[in-house]
């Protein structure tokens, strides 16, 4: 018996070991299978790092909350981290709240029946409230980035309001060696409201300032272009819409359904925008927008934000990236188009946010003006939120 019981207690204890191994070495395998960098290798000429240094940047999505990894800390794993933000000369990112995908996950049809991110959520510890709960994942994530901002010395703050915005753009100009980063939360398909209106009156209290309708399958505010119906805004769907605009929300139709980006740009009466993606015109995936699409959300006074992975630009270079930037431009002019890298969010791209001087080396060979440089790296997205931020 004693034998035994020692047996038993010796396996318990290897258990014990594994599962401890597993929860602390797990999620950074995942992410580091997930979130790659493959270097395009563009040399950066003195010319474009000395106006990137001038610039005032933006980046319209990345996922980086999703992960179990210090946003303060420079990290060899993912795209986004305040060090690496500085790198890159960038003044604002948007973080994005990812609560549920789909396994087998795809551009062309997923069932919302599945969801990969509740064992993330576990194997990450986060509290046991977010294993169950889409509303309560995305309320982590802004307590998250709360805790990032609190202990940042004055390098992270959180963009709530018009005034906050001014108040970035105010440091950015006086310069120093450590540059304030503005942040600013968003949500990636609005699953997480559970049904419930009121719940963008709570995200909304908790910091978030953008919300994309739908992610990889249809919800119960909006089809995706990437469900099994696909589509358009349902009736709470129409209500959040309003309520998302009398809050000085912005709108992203990012992933919405093509009906849905239909209806949803009829019934804007703010600006709208597509955080990330890119154009069918460069790169015919059903995941990008068209023509149509480019023209209405320009019509609203948006701005639509290019990705920097193979499925938004049909390719892995700068090059690439400066191709769709142009046919928005020379569709609709150029204060409608921005970035919107989708860094953290299980994509390969050129180079992490250290790297973004590659994008000005890009647009000054695609003959961009440095007026016209400026506009799409960031001033354009300062505008669209000056003009709805409250």
């Amino acid at each position: 018996m004693k034998r035994r019981g020692t047996s038993f207690a010796g396996f318990a204890a290897i258990l014990i070991v594994l599962l401890l191994a597993a929860f602390i070495f797990l999620p950074g395998f995942i992410e580091r299978s997930m979130n790659k960098v493959a270097p395009s290798n563009l040399l950066v000429s003195e010319r474009a790092a000395a106006l990137h240094k001038t610039l005032l940047i933006a980046d319209l999505h990345g996922d980086t909350l999703m992960w179990r990894r210090s946003l303060l800390r420079l990290s060899d794993t993912g795209h986004i981290d305040l060090p690496r933000l500085q790198a890159g000369h960038v003044a604002l990112q948007v973080f994005s709240s990812v609560t549920k995908t789909p396994k087998g996950q795809n551009y062309d049809a997923n069932s919302a029946d599945s969801d990969n991110i509740t064992l993330l959520t576990v194997a990450q510890g986060q509290p046991p409230r977010t294993w169950t709960s889409l509303l309560q994942r995305s309320l982590y994530h802004a307590e998250k980035l709360e805790a990032a901002q609190a202990k940042s010395n004055g390098q992270l703050m959180i963009i709530r309001a018009g005034k906050d915005l001014a108040t970035l753009q105010a440091f950015r100009a006086a310069g120093g060696k450590k540059p304030m980063i503005g942040a600013l939360l968003s949500i990636e398909g609005l699953q997480n409201l559970e049904g419930q209106l009121a719940n963008i009156d709570t995200l909304f209290d908790a910091g978030f300032r953008m919300a994309g309708f739908a992610h990889f399958f249809d919800n119960d505010v909006s089809g995706s272009m990437h469900g099994e119906t696909k589509g358009g805004l349902t009736p709470l769907g129409r209500q959040v819409l309003a309520r998302m605009e009398a809050k000085g929300m912005v709108v992203d139709i990012a992933h919405a359904s093509h009906a849905a980006v239909a209806e949803i740009l009829s019934l804007a009466t703010r600006p709208v925008v597509s955080s990330h993606g890119g154009v069918q015109a460069t790169c015919k995936v059903n995941r990008n927008l068209t023509d149509e699409e480019i023209r209405g959300v320009a019509k609203t006074g948006g701005v639509v934000g290019i990705g920097y992975w193979d499925a938004a630009i049909c390719g892995g270079s700068p090059a690439d990236i400066a191709k769709a930037i142009r046919h928005v431009r020379d569709l609709v002019g150029i204060d409608h188009v921005g970035l919107g890298s989708d860094f953290d969010g299980a994509t390969t791209t050129p180079f992490d946010t250290a790297g973004l001087a590659q994008v000005t080396q890009a647009l000054i060979d695609a003959g961009f003006t440095d007026a016209d440089i400026a506009k799409v790296m960031g001033g354009n997205v300062f505008r669209v939120l000056g003009q709805i931020l409250k």
